[in-house]
């Protein structure tokens, strides 16, 4: 099957992980959510041309992230508009993060014997995702008020050895495509395949409840990440990056 194109992609990730507050500018989102992570704290344009007054609507967005207590970021993909690329190349913006859009069709996987799927504001979830991720209580409170907000259909995933936690993420589906986010297990149990185990549980909830295709990011320095996900079948789609304005 043809997978969904770039800007089909964009649109779900944005409504898979959202920002607790969101405004659009034409076809520029502000999305803003207490710090928690890059792309719910970040500007990203969707039309490459949609690229009028880029400047200033650049200027715009970094008041509207300094008013909110955010340094600014701007999610570079390739709808970007290029005014919007020149504009901050012309301001000396820093390019960092140079990460991977992977995709492919959803098939069958065999859930983990020791798989859980919960909501995601289970405390199992939640504890896991704490525990294995070496989250302080302010982070977790800041990833809890994003995943509060989530209105698609999304659950979180906790595998378990010996009734201990070893594995997590979480997985939403919008417009048919299950995103992933938030995977990690346990550093000191490598080369055990937990993440597999727990991509294969997540992936089997989603296949369950209409997905058709699965996407995720990953930097492209995790070399580790890139051969688990594709050791499932994902492959790359686009390259994306992000721009934070040069160090004083």
């Amino acid at each position: 099957m043809a997978l969904p194109d770039t800007l089909a992609i964009e649109r779900a990730g944005l409504k898979a992980w959202p920002g607790i507050e969101v405004e659009w500018d034409g076809a520029w989102v502000r999305r803003a959510a207490g710090g928690y992570t890059k792309r719910a704290n970040s500007l990203q344009c969707f039309d490459p041309d949609d690229g009028d007054h880029a400047a200033d609507r650049l200027a715009a967005g970094i008041e509207w992230f300094k008013a909110r207590g955010i340094p600014p970021v701007v999610r570079n993909t390739p709808l970007a508009s290029p005014s919007l690329n020149a504009a901050l190349d012309t301001a000396g913006w820093q390019t960092i993060d140079h990460s991977y859009l992977y995709a492919m069709p959803l098939g069958e996987h065999e859930p983990d014997a020791d798989g859980r799927i919960t909501d995601l504001l289970d405390p199992d979830f939640l504890g896991a995702q704490q525990q294995l991720q070496g989250y302080p209580d302010a982070q977790v409170a800041r990833m809890r008020a994003v995943l509060a907000v989530m209105a698609v259909p999304a659950a979180g995933i906790v595998v378990e050895r010996d009734g201990v936690p070893v594995a997590s993420g979480l997985m939403a589906i919008a417009d048919g495509i299950v995103i992933t986010g938030n995977v990690i297990a346990d550093k000191t149990r490598r080369r055990q395949g937990l993440g597999a185990a727990m991509m294969r549980t997540g992936l089997a909830w989603a296949k369950g409840h209409g997905a058709s295709v699965a996407a995720l990011n990953v930097q492209a320095d995790n070399e580790a990440g890139k051969a688990l996900y594709a050791g499932l079948g994902y492959r790359h789609q686009y390259d994306y990056t992000y721009r934070v304005p040069a160090a004083a």
